[in-house]
């Protein structure tokens, strides 16, 4: 009886990196069969759930700041020694490298000492337009292919003739046709002209840390002027004990809520949101909600970072538009104070949030929403090399 294909996918982010190696295993599992195909890996639950069992638990990896990655570096190269381990026992056809830059760069050099003729793809590209473009010879001197999610990439990657295709976002994809605003208002008690201020502390524990003061203190100020505003605070399920320990000890009431289907119609529900930055900015681009965005890094990490930094904006959308369309909040101005003048404004100035649902919209549309589906391109990619190096019949 002849091998089963192998199919070995990687990430160290329990989130976003997650997902998108849970997505690809079922595109490929579609398109491949899954009884003929193995998977294999490091991921987190929603890979888990696609059958990828990971040898340790990513939500360790999920690293943020200089200081934070130099502490974490012993057990990072503890991983990468683990997770090459695994594939030499496993012996895939072919590796799948997600996001989380650091971790699955070292992943990739390990694999192409150990297997040279393993074929690599990298699925996210380190952001070479914003620091560090010697990473994109770095990268192309160790992979075969790059899935890049922004439009604005490949002209980097393909310089240093590494091969690119765009697969798009998975948040632009993102279907919220099932989400439900009156099912969010029923959970919380609120009635129809309530206003929802719906609060997305991070997925990461030194996120948490680091916004919860300022985050507190911009909500008490809100709701000390505006006593009927209702306050929500999703729940990320790599921090969830995190914040519900943080939202306890908050003199201003406060809901969380857990779950996927849960922060969709928060998101369709709520007047205005405040936000760490990360993917879920776009999802609440997605859903139509006018946001404020907040970061704070350690303060050696923030000057290490603005030393080679080369962007104005953090939010993925303001970079493709150029422009200031959510404001943002970054270390030293992410007070109380400065969030809640933001919030305030929107809360209390329906043209102005209508503005800037509408600028989100719109740069949405020239990011790529609604193109196929990015799982479904990756997987064709995954196909054809696997077919150019014989790996398919």
């Amino acid at each position: 009886m002849s091998r089963p294909l192998t199919v070995m996918l990687v990430t160290a982010e329990a989130s976003s990196g997650d997902a998108l190696g849970a997505a690809l295993a079922r595109a490929l599992k579609k398109r491949l069969g899954g009884n003929s195909t193995r998977f294999v890996g490091v991921g987190g639950a929603a890979m888990a759930r696609e059958g990828i069992e990971s040898p340790f638990d990513v939500g360790e990896l999920s690293i943020v700041g200089m200081f934070e990655g130099l502490m974490a570096y012993p057990t990072v190269v503890k991983r990468v020694a683990e997770t090459a381990a695994l594939a030499a026992k496993e012996k895939p056809d072919i590796a799948v490298l997600i996001d989380s830059w650091g971790f699955t760069l070292r992943v990739a050099q390990r694999l192409r000492r150990q297997s040279p003729d393993l074929p690599l793809i990298k699925y996210v590209g380190p952001q070479v337009w914003a620091t560090r473009p010697g990473r994109a010879r770095t990268l192309a001197k160790t992979v075969d292919h790059l899935l890049a999610i922004n439009t604005f990439d490949a002209p980097y990657f393909e310089a240093e003739g590494l091969a690119t295709t765009f697969v798009g976002a998975s948040t632009l994809a993102l279907d919220l046709s099932g989400a439900d605003p009156r099912r969010l208002r029923e959970a919380i008690g609120a009635t129809a002209d309530e206003p929802i201020l719906l609060v997305l502390p991070g997925s990461r524990p030194g996120e948490i840390e680091r916004l919860a003061r300022p985050f507190e203190d911009a909500v008490g100020r809100l709701v000390a002027e505006r006593p009927a505003l209702r306050v929500v605070v999703a729940a990320a399920a790599t921090v969830a004990d995190l914040v519900k320990a943080k939202v306890a000890a908050w003199k201003t009431p406060a809901r969380i809520i857990e779950g996927e289907q849960l922060k969709y119609d928060a998101m369709k529900a709520a007047t205005v949101a405040l936000a760490c930055s990360g993917t879920v900015t776009s999802e609440l681009a997605m859903a139509g909600c006018p946001m404020v965005v907040a970061y704070r890094l350690s303060e050696i990490g923030y000057w290490v970072l603005r030393a080679v930094y080369r962007q104005r904006h953090i939010t993925l959308f303001n970079i493709a538009a150029g422009e200031t369309i959510a404001p943002e909040f970054i270390q030293h101005d992410c007070t109380g104070a400065k969030l809640a003048a933001a919030l305030a404004e929107r809360l209390d100035d329906p043209a102005l949030r209508a503005r800037q649902i509408a600028a989100q919209s719109a740069i949405l549309e020239k990011m790529g929403r609604g193109g196929p589906d990015p799982a479904e391109v990756a997987a064709d990619v995954v196909i054809t090399l696997l077919e150019e190096r014989g790996l398919l019949a």
